[in-house]
């Protein structure tokens, strides 16, 4: 079972200790660096669960900028005080602090420019210098490839944590696991860590363990993503025994490499590795081999297979609204993956399917593939539907909008970005009188298609919506 515990950073006394008791998690890491008014009996006293006594100094990417022998001062008293954990740098001259049976010293080493290549090594050293105590690992993974190298080089110990730190090592962080770590950190102190709520989500509250099964979002950049919550959500509601995680990378190949050394069961695919799967053998179903792109995966006994749920996840709300395709103009914006499931089942329902992308190669070839129009930039207004397939107008660069004012002139305005619920562009075609769709539905349309396709049982009804909206909401607050 997993624990969780949370940083706590404060400038005030008051501050720390309101941090410290307001945490939901199974222990606080009280960082005193950065604590103007610093009283160490006061930071452990009337405390109601396990803490990590931390005063990382600024030549380890902490704040505490005094003297060394004043830091060490500081921890030493700690431990005379009887916290339960108390985290020491591995480069610290530690022969001065005393001891004391009810502390464990937990020896810290982070290292800001990747995984060394004798990352092995240190972590040999680390552990004997322990004598049997806790280590912690904490080491910037740029890549996936890192994050995998990371796990490789500090395995073999069970007294140990392991953190990739940055967008590429959260797996690390959700699946302590994978890594033989005794806990994993969350809050808001360190590059990639994540808000207790959504760790606590993504651990099903903390019954996540080896046998879970592990699923993933691949594609770059991922922060705005809310198929973490909608899945992780489902896998709760439905009693599933599995954990969906973040896999950050721009390169496909990167990812099922990765996919493989940590045991991922399958995958949402998003931009921009929608068309990058067949040349790697992944297997695609008939559909997502005539459309060329695909948004979800899944590993089966012989390799991977591709499908693409993004058709019948875009038709979801327009059926909804018994809305007719056929022989209506419809502009596609884009020429990307997205863009292409759109354009090609828009071509299928009968629709006159029109293709406008700034870049002008990008429309000219997808048009050609999908016998649709390529048309100039921006498209001429008097659509009878207009779909948004491009990124423009996505968290947090909510007031850009892929078309201005004057060229939105139509029936229906269609988003596919959920991120914000209400793009500007939906506020725009709003304000001229067109009808509009969020990307919401679509999202939740889809993310059931896989949710079904990865566990062979229906997804919980209401759930995925209820985590989309909940996630749209947190992200605006």
């Amino acid at each position: 079972m997993a624990r969780i515990c949370e940083t706590v950073t404060a400038t005030t006394m008051a501050a720390l200790r309101s941090g410290r008791d307001r945490s939901t998690a199974d222990m606080v890491e009280l960082r005193l660096d950065g604590v103007a008014d610093l009283d160490v009996a006061g930071a452990l006293a009337d405390r109601t669960k396990p803490v990590i006594v931390t005063c990382r100094p600024v030549w380890e990417g902490g704040a505490f900028a005094g003297s060394e022998e004043e830091r060490l001062r500081l921890l030493g008293q700690a431990i005379s005080l009887g916290a339960e954990y108390v985290d020491v740098e591995w480069r610290a001259d530690r022969a001065g602090l005393p001891s004391n049976p009810r502390t464990e010293i937990v020896l810290s080493h982070h290292v800001f420019d990747g995984v060394p290549a004798d990352m092995a090594a240190r972590v040999s050293a680390m552990r004997a210098e322990a004598a049997g105590g806790v280590i912690k690992i904490a080491a910037a993974t740029r890549t996936l490839t890192e994050c995998v190298s990371l796990r490789t080089l500090t395995s073999g110990g069970d007294r140990q944590v392991v953190i990739g730190m940055g967008p590429a090592g959260v797996i690390s962080r959700v699946c302590p696991w994978l890594f033989g770590s005794l806990w994993t950190y969350g809050g808001t102190a360190a590059d990639g860590q994540m808000p207790i709520s959504e760790l606590t989500e993504c651990l099903r509250g903390r019954r996540a363990m080896s046998s879970t099964a592990i699923y993933a979002i691949a594609g770059s950049p991922l922060a705005h993503s809310a198929s973490p919550s909608i899945q992780n959500a489902a896998f709760a509601a439905g009693g599933v025994d599995a954990v969906f995680v973040r896999m950050e990378t721009a390169d496909a190949a990167e990812f099922l490499s990765a996919a493989q050394a940590f045991g991922v069961a399958g995958a949402s695919v998003t931009a921009p590795l929608k068309t990058a799967w067949a040349p790697l053998g992944v297997r695609l179903d008939s559909t997502a081999r005539e459309i060329g792109a695909v948004n979800t995966l899944r590993k089966g006994p012989h390799g991977w297979d591709g499908q693409n749920f993004d058709v019948d996840g875009f038709l979801a709300p327009i059926s909804r609204r018994g809305l007719q395709l056929k022989r209506q103009r419809v502009v596609v914006l884009g020429a990307g993956g997205a863009a292409r499931a759109v354009a090609w089942v828009l071509q299928r329902e009968g629709a006159r399917v029109e293709i406008a992308a700034r870049r002008l190669e990008a429309a000219t070839r997808l048009a050609a593939d999908l016998d649709a129009t390529e048309v100039p930039w921006p498209p001429a207004p008097g659509w009878d539907l207009l779909v948004n397939a491009t990124p423009v107008g996505t968290s947090p660069h909510v007031e850009a909008t892929p078309l201005d004012q004057q060229w939105i002139r139509g029936g229906l305005v269609y988003d596919l970005i959920y991120n914000p619920a209400e793009t500007r562009l939906l506020r725009l075609a709003g304000g001229a009188g067109a009808g509009t769709i969020g990307g919401i539905e679509m999202l939740v349309a889809q993310a059931q298609a896989q949710f079904a396709y990865w566990t062979g049982r229906p997804a919980p009804e209401g759930v995925m919506e209820r985590a989309a909206v909940e996630f749209v909401h947190r992200r605006r607050e």
